[in-house]
């Protein structure tokens, strides 16, 4: 077997991406740490074609050499917005129509591999702190709250991961639904 070589993948330039159509969800980062992290999941965000990513709190933003360094360019093909506060984006993606869920462990959370889209509908998803998880105060005004279920002896997966994990999931959901 051969590996592809670079200009045999066949990916979209930027200006195709931003043309293209997108999954219906805004990846919302709350006072994620790590620069690291965040180029990280703007690199995730541009392989699963999300609408947005909202930077928020303490959250680096763009440009910045150490997102740069795992975005690999994601930042120019995907868009970003910042918010000084999480609550000012949880509100105004509610305003927007997208229904606002928590990756966390919570009371009353759904299993990933049991929740289940709906076509048309719009998601905001909200990955939390690399040690804190998301705000108290983002939880309190969450509809739902999705939990990866992990059978370990750790706490939890590295937000990068638990973006992937999850953005596979909704992704492979709505390619379903949409077939």
């Amino acid at each position: 077997m051969r590996k592809l070589k670079l200009d045999e993948l066949n990916r979209a330039s930027v200006i195709e991406f931003k043309a293209q159509n997108k999954l219906p969800v805004v990846v919302v980062l709350d006072n994620v740490r790590s620069m690291h992290n965040v180029g990280s999941i703007f690199r995730t965000c541009d392989g699963f074609a999300v609408e947005q990513v909202c930077l928020c709190g303490i959250t680096g933003q763009p440009p910045h050499r150490e997102i740069e360094k795992t975005a690999l360019g994601a930042t120019q093909s995907v868009n970003w917005v910042y918010y000084a506060d999480p609550l000012q984006a949880v509100e105004q993606l509610r305003k927007d129509g997208y229904r606002i869920i928590a990756i966390e462990q919570a009371e009353n959370s759904i299993i990933l591999n049991t929740f289940e889209t709906v076509k048309n509908e719009k998601y905001a998803l909200i990955f939390g702190n690399e040690v804190n998880g998301v705000s108290d105060e983002v939880m309190k005004v969450i509809d739902a709250c999705i939990e990866i279920p992990q059978f370990g002896t750790k706490h939890s997966f590295n937000i990068v991961v638990s973006a992937g994990i999850v953005l596979w999931d909704f992704f492979c959901q709505f390619v379903d639904s949409s077939s």
